[in-house]
């Protein structure tokens, strides 16, 4: 048995989901163990594009079994939409191919309601968050005031605890956004109509893993989000409301932590991020421009334009260390090419207070004061997306690559020169 886990090392959006489904295909079970449907994994087979929110990302690949784990928010919407929109392309994601926790807390429409009027409420101090229901689905959860998966599929108990449920966030609707009180007959109907469907999927996956460990089965666990989005070492209050790296495996998938043999970071060879909060290495103006229009920065959820910036090993050797990176996967390099100069934040600044940090100040009250400190290399003309040899990259490409590896500190194990499955380069052995 062999246990890996992926985690994103910036800001989220580093191509995670392209990594993921190269790697299924070596692997029997990929597991899904935080966040939500404000994740969006994006996955080209054969030049065809699936974005993928819920459903982990090996169920593109035949014979793999795909847990999503207790850790999960999920939105039961959602998960079933996917199924039905790969069905529809002629993937059938069957009950051996995707089991969900019935642990795991169900966002309602409720949650996506107070999230966006949350956000409003809030003004200039808004998170900008998705609006998925994320962070009040979490809050429930934290408070034991949520429903489970399993909740929808006993209609006894779920209309209990619906009751129960909507009274408190009708109210809250009413008396503080001025939004009309939701009827409890509509909600229930829907959502025991939707348990009905999900039954067939849902067990204790937290037992089925652990079973699948003992027969010897290779197991990927797949992050959502990035580190610097973690809800307790990113960049808060804007992170997401989940443990983005290795440390959320155990209680979100109930596995044992030290059954992970090894991690693997994945980044961005520049750096990417959406909605608010502190960005060092962001840049504005015609670079941030060209960075966005060459790696077609959009985001696969919100289609909102991604902040752009270098690369900033700082922050990305923060993460790794944080999660215990075996090594790093390096993607989008090819978006690189055409640059006549390239650059990465080595260090930080902060007003007011230390200079020339390397290691990222993660106590800082007010991430806002950090100002980077850029060091530059030449970049490279060339189309590298046919490139398959890391031997056969401009020598510049290669400059760059190592340059980073010694600053983050840890081996570069493979590189994406776009968005195929085939336009890798493994660099592990050079």
């Amino acid at each position: 048995m062999a246990t890996r886990s992926v985690f994103g090392a910036q800001w989220g959006d580093e191509g995670k989901g392209k990594i993921i489904d190269l790697w299924a295909a070596d692997t029997d079970v990929i597991v899904r163990y935080q966040g939500g449907a404000n994740a969006g994994h994006t996955v080209v087979v054969d030049g065809e594009k699936f974005v993928l929110h819920l459903l982990p990302s090996g169920v593109l690949q035949e014979g793999k079994i795909n847990i999503i784990g207790n850790g999960v928010a999920i939105d039961p919407t959602v998960v079933l939409r996917e199924i039905d929109e790969l069905a529809e392309r002629g993937i059938t994601i069957d009950t051996k191919r995707l089991r969900v926790s019935a642990n795991a807390h169900v966002i309602l429409d409720t949650h996506k309601q107070i999230d966006n009027a949350s956000e409003l409420w809030l003004g200039a101090g808004r998170i900008g968050t998705t609006g998925r229901g994320i962070g009040p689905c979490y809050a429930d959860k934290a408070s034991r005031t949520g429903l489970r998966i399993g909740d929808l599929i006993d209609r006894e108990r779920l209309r209990s605890r619906l009751a129960a449920f909507l009274a408190e966030k009708s109210a809250l609707l009413e008396r503080v956004h001025g939004a009309e009180p939701i009827a409890l007959d509509g909600v229930y109907d829907r959502y025991a109509a939707i348990g009905e469907r999900l039954a067939p999927y849902v067990g204790d996956t937290g037992a089925e893993l652990r079973r699948l460990a003992r027969e010897g089965k290779d197991i990927l666990f797949e992050g959502a989000q990035g580190a610097m989005l973690d809800i307790d070492h990113g960049t808060y209050p804007f992170v997401t409301s989940s443990n983005t790296g290795v440390g959320g495996i155990g209680p979100g998938a109930g596995f044992p932590p030290n059954a992970i043999d090894a991690a693997f970071g994945v980044a961005k060879a520049y750096c990417t991020r959406v909605g608010e909060g502190p960005f060092p290495s962001e840049l504005e103006g015609a670079l941030g421009e060209k960075l966005r229009e060459l790696g077609n920065e959009y985001g696969a959820t919100t289609g909102r334009p991604r902040r752009c910036g270098w690369f900033d090993a700082v922050a990305v050797r923060y993460a790794l260390e944080l999660n215990g990176a075996a090594g790093l996967v390096m993607t989008n390099l090819d978006v690189l090419s055409g640059f006549d100069e390239v650059q990465v934040a080595t260090s930080y600044d902060v007003e007011g207070g230390a200079s020339n940090l390397t290691e990222y100040p993660a106590d800082l009250t007010d991430l806002a004061r950090v100002r980077p400190r850029f060091e530059s290399r030449p970049g490279w003309m060339a189309d590298i997306t046919a490139v398959r040899q890391y031997d056969d990259l401009p020598q510049a490409a290669r400059d760059y690559v190592e340059w980073v590896e010694r600053e983050v500190g840890v081996p570069i194990v493979m590189l994406s020169v776009g968005p195929q499955r085939d336009q890798v380069i493994p660099i592990a052995t050079r």
